[in-house]
């Protein structure tokens, strides 16, 4: 089997796995927390996962056995394999052509025509012809050869004309000047490169300011800013020549509802003063107009991928509380009155009340189909992107919290905050608060029963 029949028949088996569920390659991609085009890409054969997880992912949710998932596992090494394997160029054809010095006139047959008359070899020097195609003939060199080596000598001795000349119009009192001390250095000009003064310069001279921002490179010399974040501050022209490229890309939203939905909202303003729910794509401008902040829990999904083909390790993801105080004053307003779904996506639970909160991966339900818990580590690439999702909740504080997510690639390793477009997240608990929801007949926030 060719290197190529072994990428096809590894996208051939994910394609029959795929049929058996009657689902869109959408559908199969929300529930495996994967962009669309990423699986269609490994069914048709485009892209090879670097990671053997994905993989596995999908084959369970398309119900794949145990058997099968072997035998794909199989085929997946030997795609993996082939796009591995490095790609060697056919070697150059030898030149085929005839040596117009040694290769004898081939024999056409002009012996049985006697009218045509053979081609007597000509006796005349040939100057232009062999050197063109050879370099040289007879061990001499071509005449544009030898006027370049002519220019050059010529050059050379001009030059040196020029430095004797030079000399010899110097002052007659150089050996009085040079016994009289060292030279009157004015405080702007140089000092010269070898004297004692150029020394003490360099090595006093200040080092490259810091960035505006102030703060430090993190660990592993990778920085990227979020879809929100502004323009990286330019690094120093002798930093940016050895600074390395950043290797991992992330984004944020901490405006996520359960179930596209479900949110509270704590608001210090009467419900008159409160314009009814957003859509979700709004919720971000309409709680920053309010001031709102997220009430009993928050749910951030972290979009994240590497900037080339080179897989990144995600390690480990920890949280940590920037600040706690009493919950936050106002009411509670809920933008629901209730939803639900048949898909609970697998996420990262948090408990802020605790004193040192954990990260806790737990697994997701596609209508009674169970979806494996993401576990650290976990390889991300540009091709092969991945979304978690976070929540953290609270009951008894005004807690500001960020993200920690470690990372190592090729040797290097890092650590990338997550945060708010630069601040810590926000989540206060709704204990004892006041709680409305909307009533979409008379158009008004009326007190939430039950």
């Amino acid at each position: 089997m060719s290197a190529q029949d072994d990428v096809a028949e590894f996208a051939r088996l994910l394609r029959e796995l795929k049929e058996r569920t009657d689902r869109s390659y959408g559908s199969l991609a929300r529930r495996l927390n994967m962009n669309t085009s990423t699986l269609h890409r490994y069914c048709a054969g485009d892209t090879v996962p670097v990671e053997f997880a994905p993989v596995e992912r999908f084959a369970v949710l398309c119900g794949a056995s145990r058997a099968e998932r072997l035998d794909l596992h199989h085929r997946w090494l030997r795609a993996m394999e082939t796009r591995q394997r490095p790609h060697t160029p056919p070697p150059a054809e030898p030149h085929s052509g005839p040596n117009p010095e040694s290769s004898p006139a081939p024999d056409t047959g002009e012996a049985a025509h006697p009218s045509v008359p053979r081609a007597e070899p000509s006796t005349a020097p040939d100057t232009g012809q062999v050197a063109r195609v050879g370099g040289s003939v007879g061990g001499r060199r071509p005449w544009y050869r030898r006027r370049k080596r002519v220019a050059v000598a010529l050059a050379a001795a001009c030059a040196l004309l020029a430095t004797v000349g030079s000399l010899s119009a110097l002052p007659d009192d150089r050996g009085a000047s040079a016994g009289s001390g060292p030279p009157d250095v004015s405080p702007g000009a140089p000092a010269a490169s070898g004297s004692p003064e150029a020394s003490r310069s360099r090595s006093a001279s200040p080092s490259p300011s810091p960035s505006p921002s102030g703060s430090a490179a993190p660990k592993g010399g990778a920085t990227t800013a979020g879809p929100r974040r502004g323009p990286a501050t330019t690094a120093p022209a002798e930093d940016s020549a050895t600074a390395a490229p950043p290797v991992l890309a992330w984004s944020a939203d901490s405006h996520v509802w359960a179930y596209g939905c479900g949110h509270d909202y704590v608001v210090a303003r009467p419900p008159e003063q409160v314009p009814p729910p957003p859509a979700p794509q709004d919720a971000r401008t309409w709680a920053g107009t309010l001031s709102a902040v997220h009430g009993g829990g928050t749910t951030v999904q972290l979009s994240v991928q590497g900037t080339s083909e080179t897989a990144v390790v995600l390690t480990a993801l920890r949280v940590r509380v920037a600040g706690r105080a009493d919950p936050a004053p106002g009411n509670a307003y809920a933008m629901d009155q209730g939803c639900g779904g048949a898909l609970t996506p697998r996420y990262f639970d948090v408990d802020l009340d605790k004193d040192r909160p954990l990260a806790r991966a737990v697994p997701g339900n596609d209508a009674g189909t169970p979806i494996p818990a993401v576990r650290m580590p976990y390889r991300v690439s540009a091709t092969d992107p991945e979304v978690l999702l976070v929540t953290a909740r609270t009951a008894h504080c005004d807690c500001r919290w960020y993200l920690e997510l470690d990372w190592s690639s090729q040797g290097r390793t890092g650590t990338v905050r997550i945060d708010d477009d630069g601040r810590p997240f926000r989540t206060s608990g709704l204990a004892d608060l006041p709680r409305y929801e909307y009533d979409t007949s008379a158009r008004e926030w009326r007190p939430r029963t039950g």
